[in-house]
């Protein structure tokens, strides 16, 4: 299982104390979801960490979240498109190039049956974000959760992709599988979906480094998935 982390600039702890502190905690990697965070991975995987580079590309429009997947794509393992809006949400499960939809229901964004069906054709997991329910209280917390409960009939519905994150900002807000699981069954999830969420990310890993890697794009093998036409 894996978590997936804003790292220091992005967030308020280092890659390398993200790492460490989930190791501890039972997760074999992170992902780092960078904007500005230049993390050295090298080294890190060296220790023994396996941290998964990211790019989250935050836009307003659409038109702003194409440049930013054209321009990423290429370089990093994990493409993630954070939403939130109605447009951001729509544009995110029709990209094929998009790997995660982060933070559907952030903010005024909403989901629905259309776009449960688009991430399901397109392959794009939908995120479910944990953090709200966890750091937030009042009226703010008892809306994220009936916004995850929503996510999580949609998704169960049209069968779409997911993953599961509590979107950690520090190492201290980090926590183990079995302490998201045990929040997940307090709202409606069953311990089976969240773990498939966290594995989620080290499955889509795997995937995209082995699509990337010299071997596969050798003669006779199958074209990668983000392999760009001549």
């Amino acid at each position: 299982m894996y978590e997936a982390v804003y790292a220091y600039p992005d967030g308020q702890s280092t890659a390398a104390r993200f790492a460490d502190t989930a190791a501890r905690y039972g997760y074999e990697g992170v992902v780092v979801r960078a904007r500005e965070a230049t993390p050295d991975y090298a080294t890190l995987r060296d220790a023994g960490y396996d941290v998964v580079d990211g790019v989250e590309v935050v836009a307003d429009t659409p038109d702003q979240a194409s440049g930013g997947i054209g321009n990423y794509r290429p370089k990093t393992t994990l493409l993630l498109l954070r939403g939130g809006t109605n447009a951001l949400n729509r544009f995110a499960v029709e990209q094929e190039r998009v790997d995660v939809l982060t933070r559907p229901m952030a903010d005024d964004g909403d989901f629905n049956h259309v776009l449960a069906r688009a991430a399901n054709e397109n392959g794009v997991r939908v995120e479910f974000d944990l953090g709200p329910v966890l750091r937030l209280d009042g009226g703010h917390r008892v809306r994220a959760i009936r916004n995850l409960r929503k996510l999580r009939e949609l998704v169960e519905q049209y069968d779409a992709p997911y993953v599961v994150s509590a979107t950690p900002q520090s190492h201290l807000q980090l926590r183990a599988p079995r302490e998201l699981v045990a929040v997940g069954e307090t709202i409606g999830f069953s311990e089976d979906q969240i773990r498939e969420g966290l594995a989620e990310w080290g499955r889509l890993a795997e995937r995209n480094r082995r699509l990337t890697s010299e071997s596969f794009i050798a003669p006779g093998v199958e074209r990668g998935r983000y392999e760009e036409d001549d």
